[in-house]
């Protein structure tokens, strides 16, 4: 059984406003150590009371805000023990609003406010008070620090940081789905009475919707709210202060709530059949029409996807759906021919993409219809053989060659003479050309491959008779490669020597390009023009070379450029080759053979810092770690929380005594193990989350009057075995908790609710375990007493 321990709190009120007069009086003691001071009150019935020294500081006095009398509002008064009455005393003020806010009688020491107080301007104000001879303007007390507090009236009526919010939530949610949360603000003070404590409620938007009292969360609170039937709700919440009692007030906000659309409506045709017409002339992808079922869904829920998914014109028509209009395109996929076939016959098939399963009892979400297609006579232009054609020729092919040729037809029952020709937009360059009565294209310039790979020509047949039928098809000309290009340096290479290069050494690796493109891929071979005394090239046969030096040592002074001739060559028929020449600087270089001046004359360039350089870096490096230093430093450097023990504020103090003491003899029943059938079905905690979805399983009953030690033996077995135990050791108690303690509860969530004392005097006969406790509690009285 777990204790709850609530919070005690006395209020010590250290003046009223009429009922008793609290006088400051200062104390001098003469030692001349610091002054203290006491709180005097006259009680109604005039006995003096007296208060016990307490660790709490006197100078504080408290001033309720908004004051609406007509008179200057009574604060309170200073009096020094130095003051014989004689008026030979001045008291002065200063500090926060000291002359203007709050005026001092300098003779009797009496403060008041001379205007009325917000709190929610400022909470409190810092005043410094002094007592001096009228004659000499010598003080006669140091000067001492007091703060007055404003308390605080509910004045201020709850906000919304929002005048309008805008929310949304899905249609058909079950009830009491979140919408969306307010929260409103109150300007009054949250640690004084329930001026702040703020209660929600809805004015407009029921039966649709519901807020939470405490957290202004709204849900829903009505089933299946259906967005085609209403789509926009407004919604008026209040926020009401004073826990929402009457006298308390309140602010309200608007809420427009939308409901989203999810897919809950499935798709329909408007007609169950659809007639169609289309041309026999009418080329493949040409759209013969659209058709369109209905969804009353919006957006990604009313996405619709067509086919076709029967009838005799399957092979002869397609459907393509279109996003934007969610709209069934159906297209002709192969050349029509009224004189075989006139109608064809679709069963055309719409679906949504996106169905929630939690509808699919509203399904099935899909419909289909029948579409007739119908096939309409025209006077035919010519046919060709093939739908393109493509022919390859190489390029070294003389002028006039035949290519190819095309063929066609008039599908007319007529069938007239057709005539060819070429369209020149298609051949600028008037490269090819074709016989009009034939077909048959040939070339009428030279080729070249590696200026043009791939010729696309478009051939037009039409009937003499009637040129307005014509035809066109593609023809692809591709263009075959010949060895006509002889391989080439890929880069210009700026190559150099070391004068203290040695025989052998590399200088530099070279490559080679070739503009044909031969069947069995690219293969140089790289040589010499003829024998050189200095250099020599070295194949690597991987379509690289490696030009390497024949001696040791070369002179800039002597020769500073040589020039190398070499020659490239390819591996294909006929074989073609060129001559590239490396040009051969001669420089200067370090010991690891990097260049440091290809000039006649060697530059000697200083290098290095100096050394007042590298003084002044390490002299910023030591003040960057001086700074960082002290910055580390001073932010570990915090103030404590409570400054002394001296400082009261509200405490809860907490004992972790689960049980009942030593007199709690039912908290362990050894019966219990002993008739395993009397506990209880394993249930899973409360306290904490499931750490696993493994649902317990129950285990089986032991035989009446079993050994204890049989029982926790089979215990442990199944735990050992199950698989939703921890993978951790762990401690299975099995016992019988045992009733509520006598004591019961010791929360004082329950003693706030009454406006009565408490009495705490029972702890005191509860044993030593509650000793501190009736400390604590059983010392208010005094407190109360002479409050």
């Amino acid at each position: 059984m777990i204790i709850q321990q609530g919070l005690l709190v006395v209020l010590l009120w250290v003046c009223l406003l009429h009922p008793c007069l609290t006088a400051m009086v200062f104390s001098r003691t003469t030692d001349q150590q610091p002054k203290s001071f006491a709180a005097r009150g006259i009680g109604n019935e005039g006995k003096a009371l007296h208060r016990q020294k307490r660790g709490w500081m006197w100078n504080q006095f408290f001033l309720l805000e908004e004051y609406t009398g007509s008179d200057n509002q009574y604060v309170g008064k200073l009096h020094s023990d130095q003051d014989k009455g004689d008026g030979s005393l001045k008291y002065i003020l200063s500090g926060d609003g000291a002359g203007t806010l709050f005026v001092i009688d300098e003779r009797t020491g009496d403060i008041h406010a001379t205007r009325r107080i917000d709190r929610e301007e400022k909470a409190y104000y810092t005043l410094r008070a002094q007592a001096i001879n009228r004659r000499t303007l010598r003080p006669v007390e140091p000067e001492s620090e007091f703060v007055i507090k404003i308390h605080d009236i509910n004045d201020n009526e709850p906000t919304f940081p929002e005048e309008v919010y805008t929310a949304s939530v899905p249609e058909m949610s079950v009830v009491g789905t979140s919408v969306v949360q307010v929260t409103a603000t109150d300007a009054d003070d949250p640690s004084y009475g329930n001026s702040a404590r703020i209660i929600y409620s809805i004015l407009q938007g029921q039966p649709y919707f519901s807020v939470e009292p405490e957290t202004g969360i709204i849900r829903t609170a009505l089933p299946n709210m259906n967005r085609e039937n209403r789509e926009q709700y407004q919604v008026v919440i209040q926020a009401k202060d004073m826990g929402g009692q009457m006298g308390g007030l309140s602010g309200t906000t608007t809420v427009n709530i939308t409901l989203t659309d999810v897919n809950d409506n499935p798709p329909r045709f408007p007609q169950s059949s659809v007639h169609l017409r289309i041309p026999e002339s009418s080329p493949v992808g040409t759209a013969i029409g659209t058709i369109k079922a209905s969804d009353a869904d919006i957006g990604r829920n009313a996405e619709l996807e067509y086919r076709i998914i029967d009838g005799d014109g399957r092979d002869m028509f397609d459907i393509v759906t279109q996003k934007e209009t969610q709209e069934g395109v159906i297209t002709v996929r192969k050349p029509l021919d009224y004189e075989n076939r006139r109608l064809y016959t679709l069963k055309v098939e719409a679906e949504n993409l996106y169905v929630d399963p939690r509808f699919y009892y509203l399904g099935p979400f899909k419909d289909t219809t029948t579409v007739k297609i119908s096939v309409e006579d025209v006077d035919e232009p010519p046919i060709f053989s093939r739908s393109s054609y493509l022919f390859e020729i190489h390029e070294d092919i003389e002028v006039g060659t035949i290519i190819g040729t095309v063929m066609a037809r008039d599908p007319d029952s007529a069938a007239g003479p057709i005539r060819f020709s070429l369209d020149r937009h298609t051949d600028l360059d008037r490269i090819f050309n074709i016989h009009s009565g034939n077909g048959s294209i040939y070339t009428s310039k030279m080729l070249d491959r590696e200026i043009s790979q791939w010729h696309n020509l478009s051939v037009i047949a039409a009937e003499i008779n009637n040129p307005k039928e014509m035809t066109r098809v593609s023809v692809y000309v591709r263009i075959l490669d010949v060895n006509d290009n002889a391989p080439q340096f890929a880069v210009f290479y700026d190559t150099f020597v070391c004068e203290n290069a040695r025989a052998g050494q590399l200088i530099q690796t070279i490559s080679a390009v070739d503009k044909d493109d031969p069947l069995g891929g690219q293969k140089f071979f790289f040589s010499l023009a003829a024998v050189n005394p200095n250099f020599t090239v070295q194949d690597n046969e991987d379509n690289t070379a490696r030009i390497l030096t024949r001696r040791n040592g070369f002179s800039r002074h002597e020769i500073s450029t040589y020039l190398l001739p070499v020659v490239i060559s390819d591996n294909d028929y006929p074989i073609q080759s060129s001559t590239g020449t490396l040009t051969i600087r001669v420089c200067a270089c370090d010991s690891r053979g990097n260049m440091q001046s290809c000039n006649a004359e060697a530059l000697l360039l200083p290098a290095g810092l100096s050394t007042g350089a590298l003084i002044a870096i390490l002299l910023c490096i030591i003040i960057l770690l001086v700074v960082l230093f002290a910055a580390l430093k001073r932010q570990r450097k915090k103030e404590p929380l409570i400054l002394s023990k001296e400082d009261i504020r509200d405490n809860i103090v907490s004992y972790n005594d689960e049980g009942g003491g030593e007199e709690d003899t039912q908290a362990f029943d050894i019966g219990t193990l002993r008739n395993p059938a009397a506990i209880e079905d394993k249930k899973l905690r409360r306290d904490i989350i499931p750490e696993t979805l493994f649902i317990p399983r129950r285990t089986p009953s032991a035989p009446d009057n079993t050994d204890v030690r049989d029982f926790i033996n089979q215990r442990l077995k199944e735990h050992d075995n199950d698989p939703s135990a921890p993978p951790y050791d762990s401690l299975a108690t099995y016992a019988y908790e045992g009733n509520d303690s006598i004591a019961e509860s010791l929360s004082s969530l329950e003693s706030g609710t009454t406006e009565g004392d408490q009495n705490y005097d029972y702890l005191k006969e509860w044993g030593p375990r509650f000793n501190k406790l009736a400390e604590m509690y059983g010392g208010g009285e005094s407190d109360k007493d002479t409050s």
